[in-house]
């Protein structure tokens, strides 16, 4: 068997069950190649305490979340390198893709995972590492970190375990589909691995990779017991400052109605557990792990088979199961017919972009249509139905001016949402607002550190950082005053 060591470099300082480590950890050790986790988020000279600054700002209510964790004192690297002496593995694996990709900090795992290991000396050891980074721009990145064998792009399950499969039988894992490295300075790109058609085959993911404290989370002024949590993979949509887009890309996923942004042949990019699988892993979730909120990642949640979610909902509204689930959504949407699906599958919050309330702006430089009607309409019938609506907003796009964040402090004035997120503009490698954002020299080729939470990397003329800070900052009080 092959010994595995995950790092997750996650920097926000809270847990964060990520779901392509559950999801790679449940597979191969259905292989019987032994899996280990090791996990950065709580050590305090390696995280930033991502909850503070949010409820300093008003996007969280105030919790005792912190009464719940633990920081750890120990040095993360003497930790990492005792764990790589004790484990002796034969992979150490960081970063992936998985429907866990929009925030949370994971874009940018590469730089962080690389920071991590670039002063250990491991050349007995394959390092290995993929997500959106890798699947956009495989030559920057093997130019710009220097210290990875290999680099997995798309999705990496299924090559990850044929890897590990390979050195378990002393064979070559170089000619891997889907596998991007250096050898006698030569770029080698392989062909693509296939995408994989049935979830099924990951499920159920191992949760048990986890640490204790990892599964406490602050919830609306509360700390639940919870993990995040995938039913589907994959977007029906092209917006054009998305990460989605840039997996649409490799799979040659590459057209889109003009008028809805939605890609041509979505059914075959979009793909979902059976309502099964799905409720046999919340059962367990909340029997064996005490779980009560179930934040769904899925892209957008309301484009899951409807027939699935029926009988998802069947399943979970005739079982006992305290519950609830958060998911996210697109306001176009949210009718009479889909809350009602909502309630039956016990869902407390759903989550929508904004993103900013100029409609001709989204839909000429975001290739986004939801239109304002939409939205207001949405958020009232949430309300009506006592399901918490979040707002995500996003500032510091390529060519926006402050007029524009005025303008969507206005329109969240109007919906009137429960929560209220913002978040700075990324220009995530692969996507046309990247081009954009290059293009118009608003940012750098390659941003480190990035993070739409928790800063911004703007060169913008438009608009200074130092204005940015101040509305993330003052988002939800400008919001909220009454002028």
């Amino acid at each position: 068997m092959a010994k595995i060591l995950i790092i997750n470099p996650n920097k926000w300082g809270r847990g964060i069950t990520f779901l392509w480590m559950a999801s790679h950890s449940s597979l191969l050790k259905k292989y019987n190649h032994q899996v280990k986790l090791f996990d950065c988020t709580f050590y305090e000279n390696w995280s930033e305490n991502e909850i503070k600054f949010n409820s300093d700002n008003k996007m969280y209510k105030k919790s005792d979340y912190e009464n719940y964790i633990k920081y750890k004192q120990d040095d993360v690297k003497s930790d990492l390198q005792k764990t790589i002496n004790n484990f002796l593995p034969d992979i150490i694996f960081w970063s992936s893709i998985s429907s866990h990709i929009h925030s949370e900090g994971e874009y940018v795992n590469i730089q962080y995972g690389h920071d991590l290991l670039n002063d250990f000396n491991l050349s007995n050891i394959k390092k290995i590492t993929g997500g959106i980074q890798a699947t956009a721009d495989h030559e920057k990145i093997l130019s710009l970190f220097k210290n990875i064998d290999y680099l997995i792009r798309g999705e990496t399950e299924m090559v990850l375990l044929e890897i590990a499969n390979k050195l378990d039988g002393n064979e070559s894992i170089e000619d891997t589909d889907g596998l991007a490295f250096i050898k006698n300075n030569q770029m080698i790109v392989n062909q693509k691995q296939k995408i994989i058609n049935d979830l099924d085959i990951l499920a159920p993911y191992d949760y048990s990779i986890f640490e204790e404290q990892t599964f406490y989370r602050p919830y609306n002024g509360n700390v639940v017991r919870a993990v995040d949590f995938e039913i589907s993979r994959g977007c029906i949509y092209s917006c054009s400052y998305c990460v989605e887009t840039v997996i649409q890309k490799y799979y040659s996923f590459n057209e889109n109605n003009p008028k809805t942004g939605a890609i041509k042949n979505f059914k075959k990019y979009h793909r979902s557990k059976s309502a099964e699988m799905v409720f046999q892993e919340i059962k367990d979730l909340n029997i064996n792990y005490g779980i009560s909120l179930f934040r769904c990642q899925d892209t957008n949640f309301l484009t899951i088979n409807k027939g699935l979610l029926e009988e998802l909902g069947e399943l979970i509204n005739n079982s006992d199961l305290d519950i609830k689930l958060y998911i996210e959504t697109r306001p176009e949407g949210i009718n009479e017919k889909t809350v009602k699906l909502l309630k039956k599958l016990k869902v407390d919050g759903v989550g929508m972009g904004v993103e900013l309330s100029d409609q001709n702006f989204r839909e000429k430089n975001l290739n986004r249509f939801a239109n304002q009607k939409k939205t207001i309409n949405a958020f009232k019938l949430l309300k009506e139905n006592k399901i918490k609506r979040t707002a995500y907003n996003v500032i510091g796009f390529p060519e926006q001016d402050e007029d524009s964040i005025i303008q969507t402090i206005n329109f969240n004035k109007l919906i009137n949402p429960d929560n209220i997120t913002l978040a700075f503009y990324t220009p995530y490698i692969g996507t046309k607002q990247y081009d954009r954002a290059i293009s118009t020299k608003e940012y750098e080729s390659y941003n480190f550190n990035a993070d739409n939470i928790l800063r911004t990397k703007t060169k913008s003329k438009n608009i200074s950082s130092e204005t940015l800070n101040y509305y993330k900052k003052n988002f939800v009080d400008l919001v909220r005053s009454e002028n």
